[in-house]
């Protein structure tokens, strides 16, 4: 079955070369021209991947992805321009899989597309071969098969990456993974992104599970070497 691929991008120009390029690859591509029309067509259709510009009339893309993720785990990547760290660094805190930066080669854009869905495919297939699952650790009851969260028997909403990072950690208890080592383990190895998105879900997860996030009681730093579960 063909890849649907959604291209959201106010220039109409940089959507026909993305959709032309995807399509030659025999992928599925529909366009959105603002936020609007992409949140609408994001609810009405399950992609496997959502090109999202930033710079979007009616609503802009960070908050078009911000309210994807309250019903979808759609990867999703984030066009950013040219040096803007702070758009990356949003757009990672908004529930954005990736980003690539304006202006970009059609050759990067297709190879991280490919990475992610192949990724995104084997993570899937993975799970249906796994039997349910439930892990306790101490307060937090995950359950693998359903992947939600519960926190002293209250539900704690996670993004698919949160929740992949946290059910390595509390498989895990005390060991230490470098940012490095969770970036291959949780992303996967041709994930093009880097480590600081990894210090931007850990932190992410804390706020949504930690009491005092400054102080965490799950989530733990392992000054200069990475992150580890352990419950205080």
């Amino acid at each position: 079955m063909a890849k649907k691929v959604l291209v959201v991008d106010d220039e109409k120009l940089i959507v026909k070369g993305i959709r032309f390029s995807l399509e030659q690859d025999g992928m599925e591509v529909d366009c959105a021209y603002d936020g609007e029309e992409a949140l609408r067509m994001a609810r009405e259709t399950v992609y496997d991947m959502i090109l999202l510009d930033i710079m979007l009339p009616k609503i802009d893309g960070f908050a078009v992805c911000q309210q994807i993720r309250e019903f979808s785990d759609m990867p999703i990547v984030m066009l950013t321009a040219k040096g803007d760290d702070m758009d990356k660094i949003l757009g990672l805190e908004y529930g954005a899989d990736d980003y690539i930066t304006k202006p970009f080669n059609i050759l990067e854009v297709k190879a991280r597309i490919k990475a992610i869905m192949r990724r995104t495919s084997g993570n899937a297939q993975k799970k249906k071969e796994e039997e349910a699952k439930v892990v306790e650790a101490g307060d937090l009851r995950l359950d693998c098969e359903s992947r939600r969260l519960f926190i002293q028997g209250r539900e704690v909403n996670l993004t698919a990456k949160e929740f992949d990072l946290l059910e390595l950690l509390v498989n895990h208890p005390n060991k230490v993974y470098g940012r490095e080592n969770l970036l291959n383990l949780v992303w996967g190895y041709e994930y093009p992104g880097d480590v600081r998105t990894v210090d931007v879900h850990v932190r992410r997860l804390r706020e949504k599970i930690e009491s005092n996030p400054s102080e965490p009681r799950y989530v733990h730093t392992k000054w200069g070497v990475g992150y580890y579960y352990s419950e205080n």
